[in-house]
């Protein structure tokens, strides 16, 4: 038996199916107390059935936590999956509660490789903390906004753009403005510039809790140059079980970074892949950006594919994409230390607010692979004894030491074919 469940805030609407697709059970339950446990002895008649519900990333986690944490089995359905079942099915796909439930059930039936749902106490943990992170670091973004307009009719020429907080009151100290209006903008600015104040604070404290958070689950991400504590705590709270993902490949095409195939017929071409999860993207754009403005392998590898006629759009999305096998490798690594089995085959198991790994994308690494390649390195990389590819300085002064390389050695450099003007 399978329990389709369409999740809301308030309520959420069940249909039990058997395994020839038979409605057995049909209703609708609140998500309180009273209601959860009326939707449970609702159940209770069939012994042998698992849950399947919709968006355990999202509107669907606090149902099927709960139903974790009561030891039943639970599956996540992906929303998309559950829309194509009820396109295709009778009603013409009108979009009601009773159909979604069904839709859900039926996607539960026919699809095996679903992710069961999982207690990720831990993870939870992680992704409240940089959800926190990041609401900081929005706010404080709007408030140096909303200072960079008074600053601009304050001071002749207004401020940088990259402002920080002992810079605007240097500013606002500078001016003496006589008029009315003037005394209310420079009023206004330093209430602004006070909130700057505490929100550099708050972030300085909630990155030192997001790295002793990281730091105790071993990982060594932070090792990797550009990643810090918010993109570390990222990544593992969006991954989390690195073994769902069979191949390198398989991660990029989750994260956004695998190119598209758009062959068709003698054309041979690929574009870029708007699909995946776009917060780990954002955290290899990150990566990316901050190995391209010091002294790293990452750097000269950017530096390369310009050279070798691709735009500087391309060559980042280049590097990203090598940046994601090395992400990869360091996920993998953690699980091996952390289970002596090591890393073998993708599972079905997952975390309640894993996004699906398949995004409908291409699963290619990168397109083009030379049919024999002759050198395992890159092609237009000179023959030299290769350096450490892992560890990072623990500063990024000019007398660091350089982080290891950003390029994948596993595979000779396939030629590149992303779309420009969007990252």
């Amino acid at each position: 038996m399978v329990i389709g469940v369409d999740p809301h805030k308030h309520s959420v609407t069940i249909e039990v199916v058997d395994g020839r697709e038979r409605v057995l059970h049909k209703g609708r339950y609140g998500t309180d107390t009273d209601g959860y446990r009326q939707m449970l002895a609702a159940i209770k008649r069939f012994p042998q059935h698992r849950w399947a519900v919709e968006g355990c990333n999202g509107i669907g986690r606090h149902v099927a936590q709960r139903l974790v944490a009561d030891g039943e089995t639970v599956v996540d359905v992906p929303a998309k999956l559950a829309a194509r079942a009820r396109v295709f099915d009778t009603g013409n796909g009108r979009k009601t509660d009773p159909a979604d439930a069904h839709s859900v059930a039926v996607v539960a039936l026919r699809t095996r490789d679903l992710v069961e749902v999982r207690p990720d106490d831990e993870l939870v943990a992680l992704r409240l903390l940089v959800d926190r992170r990041d609401e900081l670091g929005r706010t404080r973004t709007q408030t140096v906004n909303r200072l960079h307009r008074l600053l601009l009719e304050l001071v002749p020429g207004g401020a940088k753009r990259f402002l920080s907080a002992p810079q605007a009151q240097t500013l606002l100290d500078s001016v003496a403005p006589t008029d009315v209006a003037g005394r209310v903008r420079h009023q206004l600015a330093t209430e602004l510039l006070a909130e700057i104040v505490v929100l550099d604070a708050k972030m300085k404290a909630s990155d030192k809790t997001l790295r002793k958070a990281v730091a105790a689950t071993g990982t060594g991400l932070l090792d990797l140059y550009g990643i810090g504590p918010a993109s570390a705590a990222r990544i593992l709270g969006d991954v989390a079980d690195v073994a769902r993902f069979g191949t390198r490949a398989r991660f990029a095409s989750w994260n956004g970074t695998a190119p598209l195939d758009a062959s068709s017929g003698a054309q041979q071409r690929h574009r870029l892949s708007r699909a995946g999860n776009r917060r780990i993207n954002r955290a290899l754009h990150i990566m990316a950006i901050v190995q391209i403005r010091h002294d790293t392998d990452g750097r000269a590898y950017f530096r390369r594919r310009v050279a070798a006629g691709k735009t500087k759009m391309e060559a980042l999305r280049a590097l990203k994409r090598r940046l994601s096998d090395v992400v990869f490798r360091q996920l993998v690594a953690d699980a091996k230390k952390a289970s002596p089995g090591g890393h073998t085959e993708a599972t079905t198991t997952s975390s309640a607010a894993d996004p699906a790994p398949t995004v409908g994308s291409s699963d290619q690494s990168q397109p083009g692979l030379a049919a024999k390649p002759t050198t395992p390195h890159l092609n237009d990389r000179p023959t030299q004894p290769r350096r450490s590819t892992r560890t990072r300085p623990a500063a990024h002064g000019p007398n660091a030491r350089r982080p290891g390389p950003a390029e994948n050695h596993d595979e000779p450099e396939p030629p590149q074919h992303p779309t420009p003007g969007h990252t």
